[in-house]
């Protein structure tokens, strides 16, 4: 079964720490909802007839999107693919859009997951990442969710902040585990250079991040979320049972998917498709008739770096059998593969490589040693 991605690129107001793709200036917002149910009328073939059995809604901020706005995308996905009955509908959310008005039209929509931009709990770290919420939107918002109907959350929280007390890290998770989300997603900041924060760190107003700091609390993570019944079953993503996310899930485990929008990535297992990071750009192309994208055909060295690239980050492991039979690559005797052994950051049960919980915090260049 297949997966639907829709780029939604507006916000609000830019945080400090993003670098995806979108646009402060919302005038055109219905204009580009149009433009995005004629892309998924014109990409209606991708998928060759595959079932739907996700649908994400990311950016940007979904939820600013109205009903009517929201209904657009939503009649094109159903007059135009084969929609599972039980299809995982997923939208990403902000708090300070989520009223109760918001939360019952989104329910009505048939949206049955919330992913929650929380970040944090704390007051005083949300206005250093330029959030537009506040700690009291954040606790209402879920509240809220929960009475209007909303069984399946996930809330994202963001760890490694430069000059913040682990004692505030540590609140954020207590406070996490007492709303008991069906899901948590947890990010290590990053400092990007096309950001606020990657401007000021280059004139010195921010710290650099700590790596031993990054550790710390992603160890710190890891444990509080375990013993609360979560399983960590890729490195940055947690889940009660029975609510793994099924479309990331789908990204990792190599499953096709479409993705619609200004900057939105595609994949059929042969080739890879990336849209135009240009709003303008994306809606002229799309008023001519055509989809404004390159494509990469992926070679079998891409297919078998990607592969143990995705596999490694999750539970499920990368199958030295999988990679013989479909790409004529072994790694039983790789060097770089018993050194990671021999260092405890991985083990080989069953022909299958998983990290150990050292290893997923080096996951990235232990993949990278492993490649093809």
């Amino acid at each position: 079964m297949a997966g639907l991605y829709i780029h939604i690129p507006f916000c609000k107001q830019a945080c400090h720490y993003c670098d995806f793709h979108f646009s402060t200036n919302q005038d055109y917002r219905t204009k580009m909802c149009e433009a995005i149910a004629t892309e998924i009328e014109l990409q209606a073939n991708y998928l060759n007839d595959e079932l739907i059995e996700t649908i994400y809604w990311g950016g940007g901020t979904p939820s600013l999107l109205s009903a009517s706005e929201l209904a657009i995308i939503f009649n094109a996905i159903h007059k135009h693919f084969s929609i599972h009955e039980k299809t995982e509908v997923t939208l990403e959310a902000n708090p300070d859009d989520l009223t109760k008005e918001k939360l019952k039209e989104l329910h009505a929509a048939t949206v049955n997951r919330l992913s929650i931009g929380i970040q944090s709990f704390d007051d005083a770290t949300l206005q250093f990442f330029n959030r537009a919420h506040s700690r009291h939107e954040a606790l209402r918002c879920v509240a809220d969710a929960r009475d209007v109907g909303f069984a399946n959350l996930s809330l994202d929280l963001i760890y490694s902040v430069p000059g913040r007390a682990i004692t505030v890290w540590e609140s954020d998770l207590i406070q996490l585990t007492n709303l008991e989300p069906e899901h948590v997603s947890a990010y290590s900041l990053t400092i990007e250079d096309k950001t606020v924060f990657g401007k000021w760190q280059k004139q010195g107003k921010i710290n650099p991040i700590i790596e031993a700091k990054s550790v710390s609390d992603f160890e710190l993570l890891t444990e509080h979320l375990g013993n609360d019944g979560y399983e960590h079953y890729e490195i940055s993503n947690f889940s009660k049972p029975g609510f793994v996310s099924k479309h990331n899930s789908n990204y990792w485990r190599q499953q096709n998917y479409l993705g619609v929008g200004p900057s939105a990535h595609s994949y059929n297992g042969e080739s890879r498709q990336f849209n135009v990071s240009n709003n303008h750009h994306y809606l002229k192309a799309l008023g001519d008739g055509e989809v404004p994208f390159e494509r990469e055909v992926l070679t079998r060295e891409n297919k078998i770096n990607e592969y143990i690239f995705t596999s490694l980050r999750t539970i499920w492991g990368c199958n030295l059998t999988h990679l013989k039979s479909s790409y004529d690559y072994s790694l039983e005797n790789s060097p770089a593969l018993h050194k990671t052994i021999d260092l405890r950051l991985a083990i080989v049960k069953d022909h299958v490589v998983t990290l150990t919980p050292k290893g997923m915090l080096l996951a990235d260049q232990i993949a990278i040693d492993l490649f093809a």
